[in-house]
């Protein structure tokens, strides 16, 4: 056996990743895959060592969510009493409200152990992993799914150990854990070694306030927004419509197959002929007569990466707002790229799945939309309010258009030519700018609101990194 040869061993690793780990240097858990050991996790790591710091164990209390046969979601009732938490409605610091499912008093009572309180940490730990929310008065009484680990702080405060785990150095951290191919998750185990830093109460308490004041603007935010959805909906007159609950609907042939297509029974439901004749009260236009409809594309998961320009599927879209995408496509993967950024005022809308979620862009931003969003583009502003239009497409006004277009799938398809026919209701413009303005004080508070949270992450992390003094020298 020759004698080991440094030199030639250096100039075989130049220019390669490698971390060298001491065989009793490696945690509890025994891993020893080199994604593990990536560098930015071992430089985060350090600087959390040189800090005070504790493993959550010793900080909190854990309680896993029940097994998946524990609750049958085919028994989600629309009565809005009890809530059931799902891993996808853990968003971070705050629980997502927008389609919140429910479960019936019975099933609520059986699974009572599982029920959440104030001031609960929920994590998720399966399918998209490491988001962290507070549990608010609002949120309960609810129950929490198996795709979650709520976290029950007992010697440090909830509201600074969520900010952390929402920084770059919690989140990494966390994630550094995750195990699994297919099916990639968290262990319990794995989450209660995680390493907290350690902080004044004083400082601790910062992070409380700024979170605190963000709910307040969120809170404010979705109740302006519900103004507005009030006020139109009142001006249309759907505010009390309840479509009368007919089995049948005749059609002569001509109305039916040769105009529409369709010999489906759930396409001529009466409901759809009573919202129609409500809405040819007021002057109307078909979306295709007041915008230009532009498709995106579709590359491919063999396109998806890591790094990137960030790719926006209906999943990452909301009413309100465009979550962090978490694919990404190459710079490069396609000529004249920039082409498919959504400009300033575009309006995204989902055209696959989940149907009928209009969302408009505020500002020239370096994304590119799945085939499952149309981009529409005003043609005259002075007739349609770009704001005005987004509220009318998120409505009962076109949503039951949508339902009555794309139903009867099991993945649903609006289709974009059935989509230049939807009908919409041109107010004047007095009250179009009315309810364009509460929308945009709506986003204006919620814009705010993440501001604050992002301050809060910023001061947590300059904390660990200069010191708690520096962070709050910043604060104040």
């Amino acid at each position: 056996m020759t004698e080991f040869d440094r030199e030639y061993y250096e100039k075989l690793i130049d220019g390669l990743e490698i971390q060298e780990i001491l065989r009793s240097k490696l945690e509890f858990s025994g891993r020893i895959d080199a994604e593990y050991y990536q560098k930015n996790y071992l430089v985060y790591e350090e600087i959390i060592h040189k800090c005070k710091n504790n493993k959550l164990y010793h900080l909190a209390d854990f309680l896993i969510g029940p097994f998946g046969s524990a609750y049958d979601t085919n028994n989600y009732t629309d009565i809005p009493n009890f809530r059931y938490v799902r891993g996808q409605d853990v968003k971070p610091f705050v629980l997502k409200d927008i389609e919140a499912r429910y479960m019936t008093e019975e099933d609520f009572n059986k699974l009572s152990r599982y029920a959440l309180k104030v001031d609960d940490i929920l994590v998720s730990v399966v399918g998209t992993l490491g988001n962290a929310c507070i549990v608010r008065e609002k949120d309960i009484p609810a129950i929490f799914s198996c795709k979650s680990t709520v976290i029950r702080t007992n010697a440090v405060n909830p509201y600074f150990l969520t900010t952390y785990l929402n920084s770059k150095f919690g989140r990494n951290l966390l994630l550094r854990k995750e195990r699994g191919v297919i099916q990639r998750g968290l262990n319990l185990d794995d989450l209660k070694m995680l390493d907290i830093p350690l902080f004044s109460n004083e400082f601790q308490n910062v992070c409380e306030k700024f979170i605190n004041e963000a709910w307040k603007l969120m809170d404010a935010s979705i109740d302006i927004y519900k103004e507005a959805e009030e006020l139109l909906i009142e001006t249309l007159g759907l505010k009390n419509f309840a479509p009368q609950a007919e089995t049948y609907s005749v059609k002569t042939f001509k109305t039916s197959f040769e105009d529409a297509k369709r010999l489906d029974a759930e396409f001529y439901q009466k409901k759809y002929d009573d919202l129609f004749v409500i809405l040819r009260q007021f002057n109307c236009k078909k979306l295709g007569e007041i915008v230009t409809i532009k498709k995106s594309i579709e590359p491919g998961s063999d396109s998806y990466s890591e790094t990137g320009i960030p790719f926006v599927r209906v999943s990452d879209i909301t009413k309100y707002g465009i979550t962090q995408p978490k694919i990404k496509l190459p710079y490069h993967f396609i000529d004249n790229i920039q082409d498919l950024f959504p400009t300033k005022g575009t309006i995204l809308l989902t055209k696959d799945g989940s149907v009928g979620i209009a969302y408009k862009v505020e500002e020239d931003t370096p994304f590119i939309t799945s085939g499952a969003l149309l981009h529409l583009h005003v043609l005259d502003d002075n007739e349609v309010n770009p704001d005005y239009l987004t509220l009318v497409l998120n409505s009962k006004a076109v949503q039951m258009q949508a339902e009555r277009n794309a139903g009867g799938s099991i993945i649903q398809h609006w289709k974009p030519s059935e989509i230049e026919d939807v009908i919409i209701p041109i107010l004047n413009k007095d009250i179009q700018n009315k309810i364009s303005d509460k929308v945009r004080k709506s986003f204006r508070f919620r814009k705010e609101s993440q501001i604050l949270l992002g301050r809060a992450i910023t001061i947590v992390e300059i904390a660990i990194e200069q010191g708690e003094e520096a962070a709050l020298k910043l604060y104040e």
